[in-house]
């Protein structure tokens, strides 16, 4: 199993109860959900990963789960990841969903690649 499905399963309902309109995108081994074209929440194997902003980052990462997303040994600033542990009640996956989703308008879209010309 590449990610947890179930998490997955569990963001999407969240986000369609919402009426948040999204996409979703296969990345970093795992499900990316996209929000006005950006990043803004995941599953990467087990984890939540989380994109909350530099200003909830502090006491964001104090939260029961939630510890730096880093792949490189080097932290992304403003992402956490959340062990099962941290969204396995409904009430604490809300919370870390509504993070991501008040941060995401402040959020900056990655920059579209150009096609090559032939």
């Amino acid at each position: 199993m590449a990610y947890d499905l179930q998490l997955a399963d569990r963001i999407r309902q969240n986000l369609k109860e919402r009426a948040v309109i999204f996409s979703e995108k296969l990345m970093f081994g795992g499900i990316c959900f996209m929000v006005d074209g950006k990043m803004c929440l995941g599953v990467v194997k087990e984890d939540l990963m989380a994109r909350i902003g530099e200003e909830t980052y502090p006491e964001a990462i104090k939260m029961k789960g939630a510890r730096d997303m880093d792949f490189t040994k080097r932290p992304m600033k403003g992402y956490a990841f959340v062990s099962p542990e941290g969204v396995d009640m409904d009430s604490d996956l809300e919370a870390w969903i509504q993070m991501c989703l008040d941060f995401n308008p402040k959020a900056k879209a990655s920059k579209k690649k150009k096609a090559d010309k032939a």
